[in-house]
C-alpha cells in the first residue's frame, strides 16, 4: 500500500550536525561555530539548511551542536522558534549530554549515537542527517521519496565533480542501478565516473537511512575500537562491506537559473569570499529572490537603510551591492559589498570588495579594499586596509589571496 506524502514527513526525524569548529575559516570561526557565520549579509550558513528542511515539509528537527554554540543557540531561538509542539513539529538544539559516556561529540556518527533514544522505532522509520555548514538548495521530500521506493537502507546524495576537486570529499562508485559499490574518503586518486573522464560522485554529507539499520549499525560502530565513529571513513564503508543496499541519490538542485548544480562547503576564508561575491554578480549562480523557495532567517526589527549625501563631494553611494535594514551610508562610497546590519559608513570614506557585517562603524576617510570584517568593530578615521598587505599581516588574518579579516569585536585604536 502506498503511503502518503503527510504520513510519510511524519514518520522522519531531520538531525542537523552543526557543532563544526571550522578551524579554515578562523578568525570568523573565533567567537562561534562555523554553521553560525553570517552569510550575505543577513543569513547564517545554517539558514540555508534549516530553509531546505522548512521548504521540504520537514517539521522535526534536532540541531546537535557542541563547539562554540552560543551564538547559533540564539539565532535558532530568534529566528527558528516557529513549530508547534502540539502539531507534533519541533526544532531542538541538542549540545553534548554525556548520556553514554564521559565523551563529547567523537565523530559526526558518535553524534548521532549519542542521542539515539532520540530517534526510536516507535517515534520514526526514516532519519535524514544533514550537515549544517554547507550552501545549497534541495528537496529533500524528493530524495525520501527514491529512497523508499528503491526499498534502500541508506541513501546518499551526490554531485558530480571535476576529479582534481574531489579529493577533499567523499568519493562513491556506484553501478548501472545506482547501488553503491565502493565509497572513498578524501581519495589521493578518486575513481571516475564511467563514461564521464574527469568526473567523480562526490558524498554531499546528505543521508536517509531506515531508523532499524541506522541503530543496528551505530552499536556495532562504537563496538569498534578501532573506528574514528565517522559516517564516511568508518559507517558507510562497513554497511557497504556487509552487503546493506546503500545507493546514490543523484542531486536535483532547486537554485532555479543556474547554470549547474550549486552546492558549496564553504571551508575556507577564501572559499567563504568568492561565495559572498556571487551573491552581488549581475547574474549570480545562488539565486535567493525565488519567492517559491524562500530562505528564512531571524528579521532584526531595523530601520530602513539610508543613503545621505552632504553639500560638495561628500555622496553617500552603494553600488553593486548588498546593503541590510539599519545601515547608514553617508557621505561615503561603498561598491561590490556586502554590508550587514546596523552599520556606520562615514563621510570621505571608500569601501570596495568587502563584507562588513552587523554594527562596523567606518570613520571618516578610511579605505577598506578586499576585506572581511565581522562584527562591531569601528575603523578609525584615516584607517587603510588591504591596501599594504605586508602591514595588515602584522595586525590581522590575510589569507593566500589577499583577503585581510578582522574578527568581532576587534580594537583597533592601539595597533601597530
Amino acid at each position: 500500500m502506498e503511503i502518503s506524502a503527510s504520513k510519510i514527513l511524519k514518520r522522519t526525524i531531520t538531525m542537523i550536525l552543526a557543532g563544526g569548529q571550522g578551524e579554515r575559516l578562523y578568525p570568523l570561526t573565533a567567537v562561534r561555530s562555523k554553521p553560525a557565520v553570517p552569510f550575505g549579509g543577513k543569513y547564517r550558513i545554517i539558514d540555508f539548511t534549516l530553509s531546505n528542511c522548512l521548504n521540504s515539509g520537514l517539521r522535526k528537527i534536532y540541531v546537535l551542536t557542541q563547539y562554540k554554540s552560543d551564538s547559533l543557540n540564539t539565532h535558532l531561538y530568534e529566528g527558528w522558534n516557529i513549530f508547534r509542539a502540539e502539531m507534533d513539529e519541533f526544532i531542538y538544539s541538542i549540545p553534548p549530554q554525556l548520556k553514554l559516556s564521559g565523551d563529547w561529540y567523537l565523530g559526526t556518527a558518535n553524534a548521532i549515537y549519542q542521542n539515539k533514544n532520540l530517534i526510536q522505532k516507535k517515534d520514526c522509520d526514516w532519519i535524514i542527517i544533514l550537515s549544517g555548514d554547507h550552501i545549497y538548495k534541495c528537496d529533500y521530500y524528493k530524495m525520501l521519496s527514491y529512497h523508499i521506493e528503491n526499498k534502500a537502507e541508506l541513501t546518499i546524495a551526490t554531485i558530480k565533480f571535476n576529479r582534481d576537486q574531489a579529493t577533499r570529499f567523499g568519493v562513491m562508485v556506484t553501478d548501472e542501478e545506482k547501488n553503491i559499490i565502493d565509497f572513498q574518503e578524501k581519495p589521493r586518486v578518486p575513481i571516475e565516473i564511467p563514461g564521464e573522464p574527469g568526473l567523480c560522485f562526490v558524498n554531499m554529507g546528505i543521508y536517509i537511512f531506515n531508523v532499524e539499520v541506522l541503530n543496528e549499525i551505530l552499536e556495532q560502530d562504537d563496538q569498534n575500537p578501532n573506528s574514528s565513529h565517522d559516517f564516511g571513513k568508518d559507517v558507510i564503508p562497513a554497511m557497504i562491506a556487509q552487503g546493506k543496499k546503500v545507493i546514490a541519490w543523484e542531486f536535483v538542485d532547486e537554485n532555479k537559473g543556474a547554470s549547474k548544480p550549486y552546492w558549496r562547503d564553504i571551508g575556507t576564508i577564501d572559499s567563504y569570499y568568492a561565495a559572498s561575491m556571487d551573491l552581488i554578480s549581475v547574474t549570480p549562480e545562488f539565486n535567493i529572490y525565488d519567492k517559491d523557495w524562500p530562505i528564512r532567517t531571524y528579521q532584526a526589527q531595523n530601520p530602513p537603510m539610508k543613503t545621505v549625501s552632504h553639500e560638495g563631494e561628500r555622496v553617500g553611494r552603494a553600488l553593486n551591492s548588498l546593503v541590510c535594514d539599519g545601515t547608514v551610508i553617508s557621505g561615503g562610497l561603498v561598491e561590490r559589498c556586502i554590508i550587514g546590519h546596523g552599520v556606520r559608513v562615514n563621510s570621505y570614506t571608500y569601501v570596495v570588495d568587502s563584507i562588513l557585517m552587523d554594527n562596523v562603524v567606518v570613520g571618516r576617510h578610511a579605505k577598506i579594499r578586499r576585506a572581511i570584517i565581522d562584527k562591531n568593530v569601528e575603523i578609525p578615521e584615516h584607517y587603510e586596509i588591504g591596501f599594504d598587505l605586508e602591514g595588515d599581516k602584522r595586525k590581522f588574518t590575510v589569507t593566500e589571496t589577499g583577503i585581510v579579516v578582522i574578527q568581532k569585536n576587534m580594537d583597533l585604536r592601539n595597533l601597530k
